[in-house]
C-alpha cells in the first residue's frame, strides 16, 4: 500500500558506516534544565544517517492533501464570500442572478490552474514551485520576482488564514467576547511556529482530524441546502431569468460582463493554494510526480466542488452580509433554520461543528506557509538572493530561520490589518497571481522554444496559453479594483524585497570575487613528491585546521598558522563538517554525496601537507548544523590529539558593517566560543577581504 502512512520502504537505501576519518558523536543528553525544556518543546534531533528518516519526514498523497491542499480548500471560507459579495454590492445594484455562472467559472479556473501546474510537477520532479519555474525558464531576474511574490504570499497565507478561522469562530460568540481576537490570532500563529520548528510530519499528522472534520460538516451543508431546496428550483430559474433580462435592459450587456469579472476576480483568494502542492514536491513520498499530481488532483475536486457548491448555496438561501458574521456564518445558520420546522435536529450544535472545523481548517492551511514559505526562501538562499543561513536545517531536520521569519512576518501583518480579512484578500491574491502568471508564462516559452523536441507541443501549450490569459486578467483587474484599498501595500512591499535580494546577491558576487584572488597560491604551490608520508605523533603539538572545500582559503589559512608558528606545530589535522541544508536534504544519495565531497577536499588537502614535508590526517562529520557538529568533530580529536590547537578562518571586511553579520554568519567565532568554554584552545585567523571599487559601490547601496 504506496499511499498508507504506517508502511516503510522495502528496500531503504543503507547509510554507509562511518569510516576511520569520519567522527560520529553520540548526541550527548540534555543536562541543562533549558536544554530540557528545549528537547520536551521541539523533540529530539534526528539523524542525517538514518536510512529510514527522508520515510519518516516525507508525505504520501492523503498527508500532503492535508498539509499543503488545506490552504486551497480553507480559501473557500472567503474567496467565494468576495466574489459573491461583489454581486450584492449596494453602490452597484443587486446581480445575484449571475451566481450561477459565476460558480461554473470558478469551478472551471481550479481545474485548468490545478492541470497547468501538474504540467509544471511533471517537468520539474524536485519541485521549488514558480520560483524555480521562472528562473529556470524566464531568467534569474524573472526568478527573484516570482520568488520574493511567494514569501510575501506565504506571509499573507498564514495571516488571512488565521484570521479568517478566528472570524468563523467568534462568528456565533457574543459580542461582549470580539475584543479577543486579534488575541487569539496572535496565540495561534505562535503555537503553529512551535509545532513546525518540531517538524512537518508531526504538525501535518495532528491536523488530520480537523480536515476530516471540515470535509464532513461542508458535504452535508451543501448537498443538505441543495437538496432542502430542491423544491423551489421551477420558481428560482423563471426568477433567475427575469432577473437577467432586467440586468440586461438596465446596464446592458456590456455592463454585466464588466460586473462579472470583477466579481470573479474579487473571488481571487480562491485559487492561491494551487501552487503550494507544485512547491511543496521535495517532502513528498516517492514516487514524488506521482504522489504530488495525485495530491493536485485531490485538491481540485476538492476546491471546485466546496468553492462553487458555496456560491449557489449562497444564492438558494438568499444569503447577505450581516455585522459580526461572515458569510458562511450566515448560509449555515439558514441551512439549520430551512430544517428547523420540519422538527430534523439540525440546529446550534451543527453551526458550532461547522463553524469550528472550518476556522481550524484555516488554522491548517496557515501550515502550508510555515511549510513552503522557507522551502522557497531556502532555494533563494541557495542562489544568493538571500542570507545564506536561511537554506540551514536544525537539528529536527526544519528550516528554523526561515519558519521564525515567516511566523514573524506574519504576526506584523497581522499587527498592520487588525486581521480584517477583506484587506488581506485583496493584498494576499495580487502577489499570487504575480507567481501564477510568471509560471504559466514561463511554461508556454518553454513549449515553444522546445517545439522541435516535442512534436505534441501544441496539445500541451494551449493549458498553459489558457491559464496565463485566466491569471493576468484576475490580477490587471484586481490591482485596478482594490489598488487603493491595500493593493499599493503589496506592491509596494514585494518591490522593496526584490530590490533588497538584488543588493544580497550583488554583495555575495562582489565578496566572491574578491575571494578569487586567494586561489592565485594554488598555481604557486610544490609540485607532488615521492617518499612515505610522515607519521603523526599524538603526543605532540598538533594543529587542527578547520576548512571547507580545497580553495585558496584554506590553504592560506594553512601557510599562516606555519608562519605564525614556525616549526611548532608536528601535526596537521584537517577538520571539516559536511553540512545538509535543505538544497541537498532530498534522499540518502543526496547525503552521500556531500560526504563523498567534503573527504575529497580532506584528502586534498592532506596531499598538500605531505608535499610540504608536514606529517598530516583529516577528519570529518556530516550534520545539519555546522557550529554544533564542529564543536563535537573537535572534542573528539582533542581526545586523540591532547596538545591540539584550533584554528578557524573568518573574513574580515576593510570597512565592516552591521548587514555583513548577518550575510556572512559567526561561525568561526561561535565555535571559538564554544570550544574555550569546553578547555579546549582555539585561535580564529583574519581573512582579509580588500574591498575593490566595485565592491564599495555595492556596500554603499546596501548600507543605504
Amino acid at each position: 500500500m504506496a499511499d498508507s502512512p504506517q508502511s516503510e520502504p522495502p528496500h531503504p537505501k543503507p547509510v554507509p558506516e562511518p569510516n576511520s576519518h569520519e567522527v560520529a558523536p553520540q548526541e550527548p543528553e540534555p543536562s541543562s534544565f533549558t536544554d530540557r525544556f528545549r528537547r520536551f518543546l521541539f523533540g529530539g534531533p534526528r539523524s542525517v544517517r538514518d536510512p529510514h528518516v527522508f520515510h519518516k519526514i516525507s508525505l504520501v498523497a492523503f498527508l500532503a492533501w492535508v498539509g499543503l491542499g488545506a490552504d486551497g480548500l480553507s480559501s473557500s471560507a472567503y474567496g467565494p464570500a468576495e466574489a459573491f459579495k461583489a454581486l450584492i454590492d449596494p453602490k452597484l445594484g443587486d446581480h445575484r442572478y449571475l451566481a450561477i455562472g459565476l460558480a461554473f467559472a470558478t469551478a472551471l479556473t481550479v481545474f485548468v490552474i490545478s492541470y497547468a501546474y501538474s504540467r509544471i510537477i511533471e517537468q520539474f520532479p524536485f519541485g521549488g514551485g514558480g520560483y524555480v519555474v521562472a528562473s529556470r525558464l524566464l531568467g534569474a531576474r524573472a526568478g527573484v520576482v516570482s520568488g520574493s511574490a511567494l514569501i510575501v504570499d506565504y506571509v499573507l497565507t498564514i495571516t488571512i488564514s488565521i484570521s479568517a478561522g478566528a472570524e468563523a469562530v467568534f462568528s456565533f460568540l457574543p459580542p461582549h467576547l470580539h475584543t479577543w481576537k486579534l488575541t487569539v490570532e496572535f496565540a495561534v500563529i505562535a503555537l503553529l511556529v512551535l509545532m513546525n520548528l518540531r517538524g512537518v510530519k508531526e504538525s501535518v499528522t495532528v491536523l488530520t482530524p480537523i480536515f476530516i472534520l471540515f470535509l464532513a460538516t461542508h458535504a452535508i451543508l451543501i448537498l443538505g441546502t441543495i437538496a432542502g431546496r430542491a423544491y423551489e428550483f421551477p420558481e428560482l430559474t423563471q426568477n433567475l431569468k427575469q432577473e437577467y433580462s432586467q440586468g440586461i435592459a438596465t446596464i446592458g450587456l456590456g455592463g454585466m460582463f464588466a460586473l462579472f469579472l470583477r466579481a470573479y476576480s474579487m473571488g481571487a483568494g480562491t485559487y492561491t493554494g494551487i501552487e503550494a502542492v507544485s512547491n511543496g514536491l521535495a517532502i513528498m513520498r516517492e514516487p514524488k510526480v506521482e504522489t504530488g499530481k495525485r495530491t493536485m488532483w485531490l485538491m481540485a475536486v476538492s476546491l471546485a466542488l466546496t468553492a462553487s457548491g458555496i456560491i449557489i448555496c449562497y444564492l438558494l438561501v438568499g444569503a447577505t452580509p450581516e455585522e459580526g458574521k461572515t458569510m458562511n456564518a450566515v448560509l449555515v445558520e439558514r441551512f439549520a433554520a430551512m430544517f428547523a420546522p420540519a422538527g430534523v435536529p439540525i440546529g446550534r450544535w451543527f453551526i458550532m461543528a461547522t463553524l469550528i472545523a472550518e476556522s481550524l481548517l484555516l488554522f491548517v492551511a496557515a501550515q502550508t506557509g510555515f511549510i513552503d514559505g522557507p522551502r522557497v526562501m531556502a532555494n533563494m538562499a541557495s542562489d544568493s538572493w538571500l542570507p545564506h543561513r536561511f537554506a540551514q536545517l536544525s537539528d529536527r531536520l526544519t528550516m528554523q530561520n526561515g519558519v521564525i521569519l515567516m511566523g514573524g512576518t506574519s504576526l506584523l501583518a497581522l499587527a498592520y490589518t487588525r486581521g480584517d480579512v477583506t484587506h488581506l484578500a485583496v493584498m494576499y491574491s495580487i502577489n499570487v497571481f504575480v507567481t501564477f502568471s510568471l509560471s504559466q508564462l514561463a511554461m508556454c516559452r518553454f513549449w515553444f522554444r522546445d517545439r522541435k523536441k516535442h512534436p505534441t507541443w501544441k496539445k500541451h501549450i494551449v493549458i498553459h496559453v489558457v491559464g496565463l490569459v485566466m491569471c493576468l486578467s484576475i490580477l490587471c483587474i484586481t490591482v485596478y479594483e482594490k489598488f487603493q484599498e491595500g493593493g499599493w501595500v503589496t506592491l509596494a512591499f514585494t518591490s522593496g524585497l526584490i530590490a533588497l535580494c538584488f543588493v544580497i546577491r550583488r554583495h555575495y558576487q562582489n565578496v566572491q570575487k574578491n575571494l578569487e584572488r586567494l586561489n592565485e597560491i594554488l598555481d604557486a604551490l610544490p609540485p607532488s613528491t615521492s617518499g612515505a608520508a610522515r607519521k603523526l605523533d599524538p603526543t605532540q603539538p598538533t594543529a587542527v585546521l578547520l576548512v571547507g572545500a580545497y580553495a585558496g582559503l584554506g590553504v592560506h589559512s594553512l601557510l599562516s598558522i606555519q608562519r605564525l608558528f614556525p616549526n611548532y606545530y608536528k601535526n596537521f589535522i584537517f577538520a571539516s563538517v559536511g553540512v545538509i541544508d535543505s538544497a541537498t536534504f532530498k534522499d540518502v544519495e543526496e547525503v552521500e554525496e556531500v560526504r563523498a565531497r567534503t573527504e575529497a577536499s580532506l584528502q586534498q588537502y592532506v596531499e598538500l601537507a605531505q608535499r610540504l614535508h608536514l606529517a598530516a590526517d583529516y577528519r570529518y562529520s556530516v550534520g545539519t548544523e555546522a557550529v554544533d557538529e564542529a564543536e563535537k568533530l573537535c572534542r573528539q580529536i582533542a581526545k586523540e590529539y591532547p596538545r591540539s590547537m584550533f584554528f578557524s578562518g573568518k573574513l574580515v571586511f576593510e570597512r565592516e558593517k552591521w548587514f555583513q553579520r548577518v550575510l556572512h554568519n559567526e561561525t568561526a567565532y561561535a565555535i571559538q566560543r564554544r570550544l574555550q568554554f569546553a578547555g579546549l584552545n582555539a585561535m580564529v585567523l583574519p581573512v582579509r577581504v580588500l574591498e575593490q571599487p566595485l565592491a564599495r559601490e555595492t556596500g554603499a547601496s546596501a548600507a543605504a
